[in-house]
């Protein structure tokens, strides 16, 4: 018999002090999805692969509107990206044909990495439904030691939180 006082399987939650990043911190990248029958089980809830997914296209796109390209920039300067560390917690189940946005904001910004966090929350209700704290780390193509990062990511970086955040 289940425990009356644990939570329903998709209905988890921690505590507020768990949460990973303030709301206030700026939002450098919105996207707006649709879940489809390729991102979900046979339950039509979502992989949480899928989730990956949709954080990987983020960062990549807001790398894209600082002028990084990052199939160009790889070969030519002997970097690359990588996924350094992830914590991810899974709020509440993605469900199919369900309009999502995506957020991404920066929290920290080091000589060759950045942490970042990024949401999914259901566009209908506003609900939190993922969310995760990523550091990415710039490092050389040839020898995979870490390097420091684009003049213009470091630029975009130092703006980013420079700025103040209202409460």
């Amino acid at each position: 018999m289940p425990n009356p006082s644990s939570p329903a399987i998709g209905e988890r939650r921690l505590p507020r002090s768990n949460r990973v990043a303030p709301v206030s911190n700026p939002c450098l990248l919105q996207q707006h999805l649709r879940i489809y029958l390729e991102d979900t089980d046979a339950g039509g809830i979502v992989y949480h692969a899928s989730w990956l997914r949709f954080f990987e296209r983020a960062r990549t796109d807001w790398l894209r509107t600082l002028g990084i390209e990052q199939s160009r920039l790889a070969p030519a300067a002997d970097l690359s990206f990588v996924v350094k560390d992830m914590q991810i917690d899974f709020i509440s189940p993605g469900r199919l044909d369900q309009r999502i946005r995506t957020e991404l904001r920066l929290l920290e910004s080091r000589r060759a990495s950045l942490r970042l966090d990024q949401r999914a929350l259901s566009e209908e209700s506003g609900a939190l439904l993922v969310e995760a704290q990523v550091r990415i780390a710039a490092i050389r193509l040839s020898d995979g030691r870490p390097r420091a990062l684009p003049d213009r990511l470091i630029e975009q970086a130092t703006t980013t939180l420079s700025q103040p955040t209202s409460n």
